[in-house]
């Protein structure tokens, strides 16, 4: 086989982006194959052994409503990874090169140096916790013979057609997020929903643990999306 059949052959091979049920990630919202949308809340933790008897009945009691105030599904994520000092480690190097005290420079050196040595030794872990929020339209009905062929005719008509309805659908998801913040609220916990930024960050490190750990990911700005339509 010569060396152009070979290289047309290895570009029509699906990229690993074809076999994942997300479709796209935009306005801080994952929208998969299906048409259903997910969206992310990172949440803080609290040390509830150290709380009192009454504050942990009161946080029981708290949980208990949240959940029963719930009309839609949520999925409750805790995710482990090895803490990434890569960052911090630079910084401290950074500080250390443009430290003109010699010996606050040494001293900087030898806690870089006692940092980087105690994650390595201790494989020290940090855990983070997420509630997925998804939003089902449950509107996935075949299109009639009509509507595809207007859409043919006109397929500007289904872009715009496609962007109203996303705004609706985001709008509900919105509605939905702003109940599941105010219940965790409730129980003293701080939320953050996650950007789109933030959003490709942990499906990147999800998907590639071992990758994402020695290669960060860069901004949107500077990625190169590969088209898989």
């Amino acid at each position: 086989m010569s060396d152009e059949k070979m290289r047309k052959k290895t570009k029509k091979r699906p990229s690993s982006q074809a076999h994942l049920p997300i479709a796209e990630i935009k306005d801080s919202v994952v929208i998969l194959k299906d048409g259903t949308l997910r969206a992310v809340i990172l949440v803080s933790s609290l040390n509830f052994a150290l709380k009192s008897e009454d504050e942990q009945n009161a946080i029981i009691s708290a949980y208990v409503g949240f959940l029963n105030s719930l009309d839609f599904p949520i999925q409750i994520v805790v995710q482990s990874r090895k803490l990434q000092i890569k960052p911090y480690l630079e910084k401290l190097q950074g500080i250390e090169r443009t430290q003109t005290n010699e010996l606050l420079r040494i001293q900087t050196a030898d806690y870089r140096a006692f940092v980087e040595e105690l994650v390595e030794i201790g494989q020290i872990m940090t855990k983070r916790y997420y509630v997925i929020v998804p939003y089902d339209p449950l509107n996935n009905r075949r299109k009639n013979f009509w509507a595809r062929f207007k859409e043919a005719l006109k397929p500007g008509i289904t872009i715009r057609l496609r962007e109203e309805r996303f705004q609706t659908r985001k709008s509900e998801i919105d509605l939905r997020l702003r109940h599941i913040i105010g219940g965790l609220s409730g129980m003293g916990l701080t939320t953050v929903q996650l950007d789109t930024q933030s959003l490709i960050e942990l499906y990147y490190s999800t998907y590639n643990p071992d990758i994402a750990f020695a290669e960060t990911l860069g901004t949107i700005g500077d990625l190169q999306i590969e088209d898989i339509s």
